[in-house]
């Protein structure tokens, strides 16, 4: 059987369809919402739009790649995360569409949450299927979120820590259409980082497991003004995330020894951040770029696991 996963975040459409007998993504798709250049992201019915004027043509798009006739179940992330009041208007497309489909064909549905796709996706490409049959440490670390969650599986997240004020991809994307670059920025502001070659040591802000992350847009606008090239300052933004995060990991792992460390979100798709992690972190699972940043495989995943269709989580 086959299970579909549609997910309408902020800044992607995504659909994905997963094989529970192979334990595979058998396709998936993704269109990024049009930004114009210049600005930091979409008001909310502008992203709405957009995502129902792009789920038809992706379906087609999927069906070309793969029998749909074969899906028996569907899910889709139907709020940002699993926590009281989190909602956002950009994720009815995706439960409209996934309503729709489902009744059509008279096969169940279920409803998650972005976040939670995000954390099985990760689970999900460490290889370590286990992983979503015990407790782990899981950074998300996006635009939205610079959440530090405790998580059995991808069912019970329970928050440790997170950013008081402005988020690890926002501090990228600023520093990118600041440079110029389109919105989402973090793969540009990513390959300028990697012209840098000198030494940089990153000043942060860590309390325990809470973060700030306004004073590093600060300083690397301060930085600019003062002359610095753009490839140094790139650097510094994504040296200063890592050593925040290993700081977070630090305090995480004293208070849950010996569990594992698993990054998910778009800004873990740099390898600059990766690389200064995994060489600090013990434990840390880093996954490939299309599995950490918004996508709707781990949708589809957690699809099969709630229909009890895929073997390796239903015994």
């Amino acid at each position: 059987m086959l299970t579909l996963g549609i997910d309408t975040s902020n800044y992607a459409t995504s659909l994905a369809v997963f094989d529970t007998n192979a334990g595979e993504v058998v396709c998936d798709c993704k269109k990024f919402l049009p930004v114009k250049a210049g600005q930091m992201g979409l008001r909310q019915s502008d992203a709405l739009f957009h995502h129902t004027s792009a789920l038809p043509q992706m379906l087609l798009e999927l069906g070309e790649k793969t029998d749909l006739s074969r899906i028996g179940a569907v899910g889709v992330s139907a709020k940002p995360r699993p926590v009281e009041g989190s909602y956002m208007p950009c994720f009815l497309a995706g439960v409209n569409t996934a309503t729709a489909f489902a009744l059509a064909r008279k096969i169940p549905m279920f409803k998650t949450t972005h976040q939670q796709g995000h954390i099985a996706a990760a689970l999900f490409a460490t290889g370590v299927h286990s992983l979503f049959m015990q407790e782990a440490l899981v950074f998300h670390v996006s635009g939205g979120t610079t959440d530090l969650l405790l998580c059995h599986g991808a069912d019970t997240v329970v928050p440790l820590g997170t950013s008081s004020d402005l988020y690890a991809g926002q501090a990228v994307d600023r520093l990118g259409v600041k440079l110029g670059y389109p919105f989402p920025a973090g793969v540009y502001v990513s390959e300028q980082a990697a012209l840098c070659a000198e030494k940089i040591r990153p000043k942060v802000s860590v309390r325990g497991m809470e973060c700030s992350l306004s004073g590093l847009e600060n300083q690397c606008n301060r930085m600019l003004e003062e002359g610095k090239n753009a490839s140094y300052v790139c650097k510094y933004c994504l040296l200063c995330i890592g050593e925040t995060l290993v700081r977070m990991a630090g305090t995480a792992l004293q208070e849950h020894p010996g569990l594992p460390v698993i990054f998910a979100g778009g800004v873990m798709s740099s390898d600059l951040i990766r690389t200064y992690v995994m060489h600090r972190v013990p434990g840390a699972h880093f996954v490939p770029g299309k599995f950490a940043s918004d996508n709707a495989i781990g949708i589809a995943v957690l699809a099969a696991k709630e229909n009890q269709a895929w073997p390796i989580l239903s015994m």
